[in-house]
């Protein structure tokens, strides 16, 4: 049986594919704990400058949680199991580089809230959103964090309560998509973003996207009391000195990472 996850890691890029197709790239409890082994090792490699995550096919990005395979023994270790995917928000958020979630097709539920935990979403003109939950008699509850900070809470409210499907023009207008283009065009436009998140300087991204998120929900003055600090460790950075350096001398700089 081929892998459920597919990992391809090259030119400073992991890129990690649901492989499941034929379910539509649903997600078990298989897929979750590869995607959180293969995050750490993005995370702890670095020859990784950037993670990718798509679905394998032209059908769909992740239309959620397969239902009918995810089971546990107890109700409690089927609740153990679904803060899995938690988890793996998290994973992603504190992963210390950037991320890319790379659309196309379906893009529900659990993996509504698995594009939307990545920093930038480049998606299809063909593309599918929405929160199902509903239909079913669940509420999309794992979801909330990834969709309230992708968009205005209430439109995210509006989606979780009636469980519409938009297509990537509205979905557009929501503000959640980084960019929309035709099919031919993903791969292209997808790794375009990525070679210039790739070339930037790893320390330079790590700490300004860790300071990013952690300032995320504060208060402005709580917010400026992080951020300033931080300021003054960045600019300390031997990068720092080589990006300075090279704009002056009118140069590409060599970045080293420290």
């Amino acid at each position: 049986m081929a892998s459920e996850l597919l990992v391809e890691i090259g030119d400073g890029v992991a890129e990690l594919t649901i492989n499941r197709p034929e379910r539509r790239n649903s997600l078990s409890w298989e897929v979750i704990t590869s995607m959180r082994e293969a995050v750490a090792r993005a995370r702890d490699d670095d020859a990784v400058r950037v993670l990718v995550i798509t679905g394998a096919g032209e059908k769909a990005f992740c239309a959620g949680a397969d239902l009918g395979g995810m089971q546990g023994d107890s109700h409690a270790e089927l609740h153990d199991g679904r803060g899995e995917l938690a988890a793996l928000f998290e994973d992603l958020w504190d992963l210390g580089k950037p991320t890319v979630a790379k659309v196309r097709g379906y893009c529900l539920a659990g993996g509504f809230g698995l594009a939307l935990s990545c920093d930038l979403v480049v998606a299809s003109d063909d593309s599918t959103f929405g929160t199902p939950e509903i239909n079913v008699g669940l509420w999309p509850y794992m979801i909330t964090v990834p969709l309230c900070r992708s968009m205005p809470p209430k439109r995210a409210l509006e989606l979780m309560m009636t469980g519409r499907r938009i297509d990537a023009r509205e979905a557009d207008r929501f503000g959640f998509l980084t960019r929309v283009v035709p099919p031919a065009e993903l791969d292209g436009a997808t790794g375009d973003l990525v070679s210039s998140l790739a070339s930037a300087s790893p320390s330079a991204m790590r700490l300004g996207r860790d300071a990013f998120y952690a300032t995320w929900d504060m208060a402005a003055h709580e917010a400026l009391a992080v951020l300033h600090p931080m300021l003054t460790v960045a600019t300390g950075l031997e990068d720092a000195t080589e990006g300075i350096t090279a704009f002056l001398e009118k140069r590409e700089p060599n970045w080293t990472g420290r």
